[in-house]
C-alpha cells in the first residue's frame, strides 16, 4: 500500500508537526507538574523518599524469582526486513534507517504499509509461556520514535497505521490471563523527533532548533501513557549514550517516574553510567534497578546483591531480518540460560516478529524445545541464586537454593562422565539426599566423600544430551563459596 496516510500533511513536514499544539502544551504542563509541582509537593518530586533495602527487595523479589524472559523488537523494522531498495545493511535490522541514512520522508512511508493481521497476543504470550519465559519486554518505542500504542502526542505510532489495534493493550491483557509479566522497552534517543538533542543530517523533516526540555516534556508525556495505560512491571530503558542525554535528566525522569509508580523496575540504561556492551554501570551514583550485559555472558558473575540480566538475540539481529539464518541450537540457548542463572542473573532472550505479525518458525521451534527441557528441570533455574564454586566446573554449571539452614545444589551436568563418576569438589558437608530431577531412574544416587570433594555415581546414560540436572541436597551451607 503506497497510499499516503497523511493526505493534508505537506510533503515537507514531519508526522511529529501534525500534533495539536494545545495538546503539547497540556502534556508539558501535566510534566511540570508532576515533576516539580509546589511548595512541599515540588521538593518532594525533586527528593523522593528514597527506597529502603527491604522496599528494594520486596519490588525486585518476582524479577529476581523469574530467571527468563522474552524479549520483542517489533516495528516498522519489521516490515523492512533487513532491506530497502535492495540494500541490506551489515547492522541489525531494526537500526536500518540509521546505517542507511533513509530520510525521515522515505522511512515514515512504511506507516502505511505496518498492517500485522496475524498478531495474536494471546499466541505470543503462550509462546512465551511455554518456553519457561516469566516476563516479556516489548519495544513500546525504538530508536526511530514509531510508537506500538495508541499515543494522544503524536500521529508517529501505530494509529496511523491500517491496523489501527493496540498491540501493547491486547499484549498486557493476554500477559495478565497467563501469569506472564509484562514489560516495556522505551529508547531515550528518538531518530524522529524534531526536539531529539542530536538531530540526525537525515532527519529531513524536521525543522527548527531541537529542544531537549520540550522533548522530554514529550517523553515523560509518553511514558506516562504507557504506565497508566498498560502497567508494565518493567521499563527498559535504551538509546541512553549520545551527549544529549545527561546524568541530571536521568536522575529526574527517574523521580519522575518512581512517582508514578513506586513499584517498577527499571533497568541502568535510564543513566548515563553503562560501560559498553559488558552492561553494568562504572559509576557509583547511576540510577538503575539492575545492569544489562548485551550479547554476553559475564565470565563469573557480579557476586551477590548484584542484580543483572543478559539480553541476547536468537540469531544475529534483533528485529526481524529476513535473511539472516544464523539461528542459535536449542542447546547453545539452553545451556547459555544455565549459565546466565549459575552465575546470579536472568536471560532476556529477543525474538523479532515479521511485518505480519508472527514470530519466525525457527524461533517457535527452538522455544518449544527449551519449554520441554524447562518443564523437567525448571525448578533448577527459578528462584535459584549463583553457584557457591569459585571455580568453574569442567563438567558443567551450577544452580542453588538456601532454605531452613539447608542447601540444594542443582548441578547441571553438560558433559556426562564416561566413567559415571561425578565430582563436586572442596564440599565436605553432611550429604542429605542426591538424585536426579529426570530419567527413567531419579532414585537416590550414591555419593562418596573424597579428599577433594564429594563423588556422586551417576547411571551409565544422561537423561537429557543438552544438560542434566542433579539435585544434590546438603546440610547447612556449603563448605566452598564465593570470595
Amino acid at each position: 500500500m503506497n497510499k499516503s496516510i497523511f493526505p493534508k500533511q505537506s510533503a515537507n513536514k514531519p508526522v511529529f508537526s501534525t500534533n495539536r499544539l494545545c495538546g503539547i502544551l497540556s502534556l508539558i504542563a501535566l510534566c511540570c507538574g508532576l515533576t516539580a509541582g509546589t511548595g512541599a509537593e515540588a521538593a518532594d518530586a525533586a527528593n523522593p523518599v528514597p527506597e529502603t533495602a527491604a522496599q528494594h527487595d520486596a519490588k525486585m523479589a518476582w524479577w529476581r524469582d523469574a530467571r527468563f524472559g522474552m524479549f520483542i523488537h517489533w516495528g516498522l523494522y519489521s516490515v523492512a526486513a533487513g532491506e530497502w531498495r535492495g540494500k541490506s545493511p551489515k547492522t541489525t535490522a531494526e537500526w536500518i534507517q540509521h546505517s542507511l541514512g533513509i530520510p525521515t520522508s522515505q522511512y515514515q512511508t512504511l506507516v502505511a504499509q505496518f498492517d500485522p493481521e496475524q498478531f495474536d497476543a494471546r499466541r505470543w504470550v503462550r509462546i512465551a509461556k511455554d518456553a519457561g519465559m516469566k516476563y516479556i519486554v516489548i519495544t513500546a518505542k525504538h530508536h526511530d520514535g514509531f510508537g506500538l500504542f495508541p499515543s494522544s502526542l503524536t500521529d508517529w505510532c501505530i494509529k496511523s497505521t491500517p491496523f489501527k489495534r493496540d498491540p501493547l493493550r491486547e499484549l498486557a491483557a493476554a500477559c495478565k490471563s497467563e501469569g506472564v509479566r509484562f514489560c516495556c522497552y522505551y529508547s531515550i534517543m528518538d531518530w524522529h523527533h524534531p526536539d531529539w538533542g542530536q538531530r540526525e543530517s537525515w532527519n529531513d523533516l524536521a525543522t527548527g532548533k531541537p529542544d531537549m526540555d520540550r522533548y522530554v516534556a514529550y517523553m515523560k508525556g509518553q511514558l506516562s501513557e504507557i504506565i497508566t495505560n498498560y502497567h508494565p512491571a518493567v521499563l527498559w530503558f535504551d538509546g541512553e549514550w549520545e551527549s544529549a542525554w545527561t546524568h541530571e535528566r536521568a536522575v529526574d525522569l527517574d523521580a519522575f517516574l518512581r512517582r508514578l509508580d513506586p513499584n517498577l523496575v527499571i533497568n541502568n540504561r535510564i543513566d548515563k553510567a553503562r560501560v559498553g556492551m559488558a552492561g553494568m554501570n562504572g559509576k557509583a551514583n547511576a540510577l538503575g534497578d539492575y545492569g544489562t550485559p548485551e550479547q554476553t555472558i559475564p565470565g563469573n558473575g557480579f557476586g551477590p546483591g548484584v542484580d543483572w540480566e543478559t539480553c541476547m538475540t536468537m540469531n544475529d539481529t534483533w528485529g526481524f531480518n529476513k535473511s539472516d539464518t544464523h539461528w542459535k541450537s536449542p542447546q547453545t540457548i539452553i545451556r547459555n540460560l544455565i549459565n546466565v542463572a549459575s552465575k546470579g542473573g536472568n536471560y532476556l532472550l529477543n525474538v523479532g516478529p515479521t511485518g505480519e505479525g508472527l514470530i519466525p518458525g525457527a524461533s517457535v521451534e527452538r522455544l518449544a524445545v527449551v519449554g520441554q527441557w524447562m518443564k523437567v528441570n525448571g525448578k533448577s533455574i527459578y528462584g535459584t541464586q549463583a553457584s557457591p564454586f569459585a571455580a568453574p566446573l569442567p563438567w558443567g554449571r551450577c544452580t542453588s537454593k538456601y532454605a531452613h539452614g539447608n542447601t540444594t545444589l542443582y548441578l547441571h551436568v553438560f558433559d556426562w562422565p564416561a566413567d559415571g563418576k561425578l565430582l563436586v569438589p572442596g564440599l565436605r558437608n553432611k550429604v542429605k539426599s542426591a538424585r536426579l530431577l529426570a530419567g527413567p531412574n531419579k532414585g537416590s544416587l550414591p555419593v562418596q566423600a573424597a579428599e577433594s570433594g564429594l563423588i556422586i555415581s551417576l547411571p551409565a546414560a544422561a537423561p537429557d544430551a543438552i544438560s542434566s540436572t542433579v539435585v544434590l541436597r546438603l546440610k547447612g551451607a556449603p563448605t566452598e563459596s564465593r570470595n
